[in-house]
Parts: C-alpha cells; structure tokens; sequence
C-alpha cells in the first residue's frame, strides 16, 4: 500500500505550484522581452516565489525513489545564454555575500542569468513531476524543493533580488547628473537659458 500525502493539498502549495509555474513559464518565454521589461517583472515574481516558499508546510519524503529530474546541461544552458543575452552589461554583479568571502579579500564575480538559472532548474524539476499528478512523487518533489529552498536557491534569490534592484534603480540615477552638467554648462539642449 503506497503512502498517501495529504500536504500537497495544502492551500500553501497550491499557491507556491501556481508562482513556480508562472516563473519557468515567464524565463521560457524571456527572450524576446526588452531589458527593462525583464528585470521589472524579475522583481516582481521573485519576492513572491520566495514568500510562497517560505510559507509551504514541512514535508517529509515519503517515496523510496527520486523523483526525475527535468531540466537536463543543454536546457540549462540554452536558459542561461538567453538570459545573459537579455541582461547584456548588466549581468554581472559583486556577490559580498558568500561562504569564500571569508578566504578571499576580493568580491566573487556573480551573474543573475546564473543565479536564475539555478533557481529555473530547481523549481522547474519540481513543476515537471509535481504536474504529473501522481501523490508521493508530487510529495516528495515538493519535499526536495523546499529542501533546496533552504540549502541554495532561497539565498541564490535574495542575492539576485539584490543585483535586479540596482539594475532597475541605480541606472536612472547614472541618467540624471548628464542633465544637471548640460545645465552648468552653456546648455545646449535648453536653448532658450542664456538669449537675452
């Protein structure tokens, strides 16, 4: 007689399958979207993907195998090309928060379309056995996605969230100052400051 779980009817998950599912469709169908448009939706669905995570009741594996998994190197890296290419300069950041920081004085050179990537192959390997409907497979998918919610791709979010909000809010302040030194200057794109 197989296990039957009844976690997976929690309401939690529910709306956590529903934001992962929106979040691989969303990065499956990223290449065509301009920069702005990607990054403002990133910002917006990744808090959300983290608060449904959070908030999923604990699960215990109750299968003997491993679920499959989806997302294969290839998969993986056709994502992340994609991804990078959207991001373009902007891509890298300076992750100051990691385990090697500590042996290390220089900041590690990260990429958000690597972290999303990440975050993609974990929540997708999860969708794609989550959605073929069967109880202690689905359980125990969810069971390792909450597992590796905790081990690395919670923290992998919260550092990419970080690296989105300055592309998103550090770049229009780099626009501003080229304005304000055309006015100190003689002011070429307001012509009418110095007719007397």
């Amino acid at each position: 007689m197989k296990k039957e779980s009844q976690v997976i009817f929690d309401r939690n998950v529910v709306e956590f399958v529903t934001v992962a599912a929106e979040f691989c469709k969303f990065l499956e169908q990223a290449e065509t979207m301009k920069r702005d448009t990607f990054v403002d939706t990133s910002l917006k669905i990744l808090p959300l993907l983290y608060l449904k995570a959070a908030m999923l009741p604990e699960t215990e594996i109750i299968g003997d195998d491993a679920p499959e998994s989806y997302v294969t190197e290839e998969t993986y890296e056709v994502l992340r090309i994609n991804l990078a290419g959207i991001l373009a300069e902007k891509d890298d950041y300076l992750d100051v928060f990691i385990q090697d920081m500590v042996y290390s004085d220089q900041p590690i050179k990260k990429n958000i379309s690597e972290d999303l990537a990440d975050i993609y192959q974990a929540i997708k390997d999860f969708i794609f056995v989550f959605q073929l409907g069967l109880n202690e497979t689905m359980n125990d998918s969810l069971a390792i996605c909450q597992e590796q919610f905790k081990e690395y791709w919670g923290q992998t979010l919260v550092n990419t969230l970080r690296a989105l909000h300055d592309v998103k809010y550090r770049q229009s302040e780099e626009d501003e100052p080229e304005e304000d030194d055309c006015d100190d200057d003689d002011c070429h794109c307001h012509g009418h400051h110095h007719h007397d």
